[in-house]
C-alpha cells in the first residue's frame, strides 16, 4: 500500500511518470495533472482541498480493477452482458473521452513538432468524439432497446400479433450487419502520432497523452470484439428462440 506520507512531498511530474494512471486518477478530482507538474502532491491536495490519502487510495482502487475476459462474459445471459456494455459506454463518455480531451486541448509544450500533432488532434479528435457518441446513442437505442423487447416478447408483455409485427422489424441480423467497429478515426490518429512511439526525452504531458489514447484504442477493439463475437451471437440466438415460442402459440391457436 503506498503510503502518503513517503510522496506527497514528490512532484507531480514525478509521480505522473512513475504511473500514467496517476493522470487519470487526478482528473477523476478536477486536476489538470500537466498543469501542476512541478507543484508537490500535497500542494495540490492543499489547493483542490482534497487529502492525499483520498487520492492515493482511488489509485489503489484504479490498479485493482479488473475487467471480466470474453469467456467469462459467454457464460452470463445476456442480460448482464447488456448491463456490462452499457456501464463501459458510461466510462467512455463520462472519465475517459473527457480525460483525452482536456490533455488534447490544454497540453502546451515548445517543441515544434508535438504542438503540430497538438494541434491536428484539437480538429480531429472532437469529431471523432462526436461520432463515437452518436454511435453509442445508436447502439443503445436500437441494438439494446430491441433486446428488451425480445425479452418483453418472452413474458408475454405484447398480444401474439403485435409480437409478430415487433418481430418483423428491424431484425437483430440487420443490425448486426450494419454494426460498425469505430477503429477509422482511432487509425487517423493512431498515424498522426506515429503508432504513439516517442522518445525517452519527450515531455511527460506528451508520453501520458499518447499513451491514454493508445489504451482507449486498445479499450475500443476490445469492447467491439465483445459486441460482435458475444452480443451479437447471443442476441441472435434469443430472438430465434422468442420467434419459436411465438410461432407455437400461434400454432395452438
Amino acid at each position: 500500500m503506498l503510503n502518503p506520507k513517503d510522496i506527497e512531498k514528490s512532484p507531480i511530474k514525478e509521480l505522473v511518470s512513475g504511473n500514467y494512471v496517476f493522470a487519470a486518477v487526478l482528473h477523476y478530482f478536477g486536476i489538470s495533472f500537466f498543469q501542476y507538474e512541478q507543484n508537490s502532491l500535497s500542494e495540490v491536495c492543499k489547493k483542490f482541498k482534497i487529502k492525499p490519502q483520498q487520492l492515493i487510495q482511488e489509485l489503489e482502487a484504479w490498479a485493482a480493477r479488473r475487467e471480466p475476459s470474453p469467456e467469462e462474459l459467454y457464460l452470463r445471459p445476456i442480460e448482464v452482458l447488456v448491463a456490462y456494455l452499457k456501464k463501459k459506454h458510461y466510462f467512455f463518455v463520462r472519465q475517459e473521452l473527457p480525460f483525452l480531451s482536456n490533455m488534447i486541448s490544454g497540453i502546451k509544450v515548445e517543441d515544434a513538432t508535438y504542438s503540430g500533432i497538438l494541434a491536428d488532434l484539437r480538429i480531429m479528435f472532437p469529431l471523432f468524439v462526436e461520432d463515437f457518441i452518436h454511435h453509442i446513442h445508436e447502439e443503445e437505442s436500437r441494438v439494446f432497446q430491441r433486446i428488451e423487447l425480445l425479452h418483453e416478447i418472452e413474458e408475454g408483455a405484447f398480444a401474439i400479433n403485435d409480437a409478430v409485427k415487433i418481430l418483423e422489424q428491424s431484425p437483430i441480423s440487420t443490425l448486426a450487419d450494419s454494426h460498425e467497429i469505430h477503429d477509422d478515426e482511432m487509425e487517423g490518429i493512431r498515424k498522426m502520432t506515429g503508432d504513439y512511439m516517442l522518445p525517452e526525452d519527450a515531455p511527460v504531458a506528451i508520453k501520458v497523452l499518447y499513451n491514454e489514447l493508445q489504451v482507449f484504442e486498445n479499450e475500443l477493439i476490445i469492447h467491439a470484439q465483445i459486441e460482435d463475437g458475444l452480443l451479437f451471437p447471443k442476441a441472435i440466438e434469443l430472438e430465434k428462440d422468442v420467434l419459436r415460442s411465438v410461432k407455437k402459440k400461434i400454432s395452438a391457436n
